[in-house]
């Protein structure tokens, strides 16, 4: 049996004001520094479980969650197999290679690829 293509889950909170909530979820995360970087119009934070965005439109708001992978064609592979759709990518993302993807299900994942440091 091989390792698992899915590394982690992060929880999604979106919020009106990044500076303001990241206290708490720097708490909650035993008191790890946020990693912080843009995407588009958004500003986020990667903290501990939890990624923390800020200017998320009803859109990105669909999305469950993300999911930290080791090869996100792997995903894309087995979503299509599956009966999903991809709606974006494989791309470059700011935090490495990234899809989001319907399953056939319907729940709507943005997964991304584990890139060593993050």
């Amino acid at each position: 049996m091989s390792d698992p293509n899915v590394i982690g889950v992060l929880a999604r909170a979106y919020v009106d004001d990044l500076d303001a909530a990241l206290p708490l979820y720097r708490d909650l995360a035993g008191g790890e520094e946020p990693h912080r970087f843009g995407f588009g119009t958004m500003r986020l934070a990667k903290v501990g479980a939890f990624l923390v965005v800020e200017g998320a439109d009803d859109e990105v708001r669909s999305h469950a969650a993300t999911v930290s992978v080791r090869d996100v064609e792997v995903v894309a592979e087995a979503v299509v197999a599956h009966g999903g759709t991809l709606l974006e990518g494989p791309d470059p993302g700011p935090n490495g290679p990234r899809l989001i993807a319907r399953h056939g299900d319907g729940v709507i994942f943005e997964y991304i690829q584990l890139v060593t440091g993050r």
